[in-house]
């Protein structure tokens, strides 16, 4: 797996200061995507041992409310999940995920869904230009969603997460 960044401290992708991870990979091609170079699978930087130990260090931190990921498409990247696990193993924060797939297309998948119980709250759906709204929090456009997914999952059916 390849990332093109780590943000130790990021404010605008969840809630509270998280650190943000930005895995490379996407075959959505969302048009005016925010971060088309991290579309390429060959960009940035392999994920290596000490990448888990740089990013656990970060976590540790008492300020850090959480992890996110984003990209690039967390979903096409599923070996998130056993860094993740490693992670979890260590610090014991919530993980916000971004994907273009829905809720409802990844849970129908085994992978993806193995990755999405790692998680604890999923923000969905492709990003689309015509539904683009500024005034949403932590999404681009009005199509995307903020799931619970613990919740969900119990539910068997999509739960909004109520932002605080």
């Amino acid at each position: 797996m390849r990332y093109a960044q780590i943000r130790p401290y990021d404010v605008a992708n969840g809630e509270g200061i998280r650190v943000s991870i930005f895995v490379t990979g996407c075959t959505h091609r969302c048009p005016e995507c925010f971060n088309e170079a991290y579309q390429d699978f060959n960009f940035g930087q392999e994920w290596t041992d000490e990448t888990t130990q740089e990013v656990i260090s970060y976590l540790e931190r008492p300020e850090i409310s959480g992890l996110t990921l984003l990209g690039g498409e967390p979903m096409q990247n599923l070996y998130l999940a056993e860094i993740l696990r490693k992670l979890r193993a260590r610090v014991d924060k919530s993980v916000w995920i971004y994907s273009g797939y829905t809720y409802e297309q990844i849970i129908e998948h085994p992978g993806r869904r193995a990755l999405l119980e790692e998680c604890d709250v999923l923000v969905d759906g492709l990003f689309v230009l015509a539904l683009r709204d500024l005034k949403l929090r932590f999404r681009g456009s009005s199509n995307q969603r903020i799931i619970d997914i613990k919740e969900s999952l119990r539910a068997g059916e999509p739960v909004l997460h109520r932002l605080k």
